[in-house]
């Protein structure tokens, strides 16, 4: 199932950065807080959105996000978006959750 986040995913969102850091072998450069991406997905002015992937089990529990925010082209003059992470716990890759996160 895939879902927009909410607040009580910061948590488990910024444990993803961090093992997504983990696993591009560059945790020592994550500096962010959860204070921060807080702030950034769920303040007055948010700055990017995210989804979370949860497990097909019913549990919940979430096991991948997609981090994302809005840009624009002057040239074209509309907006897109751009993917700065996509992550999925890697016990848990092969079950469609990365393509799901993508389409949604």
């Amino acid at each position: 199932m895939i879902r927009i986040a909410t607040p009580d995913d910061i948590p488990v969102l910024h444990a993803l950065v961090r093992e997504l850091a983990a696993y591009e072998k560059a945790l020592d450069e994550v500096v962010a807080s959860e204070a921060q991406l807080a702030e950034a997905l769920f303040g007055d002015r948010p700055a990017a959105y995210a989804h979370v992937a949860t497990a097909d089990d019913g549990s919940g529990e979430v096991i991948g996000f997609a981090l994302w925010f809005l840009n624009f082209s002057t040239w074209r003059g509309v907006h897109g978006i751009y993917l700065e992470d996509l992550y999925v716990r890697p016990e848990r890759r092969g079950g469609g959750h990365g393509k799901a996160l993508l389409t949604e």
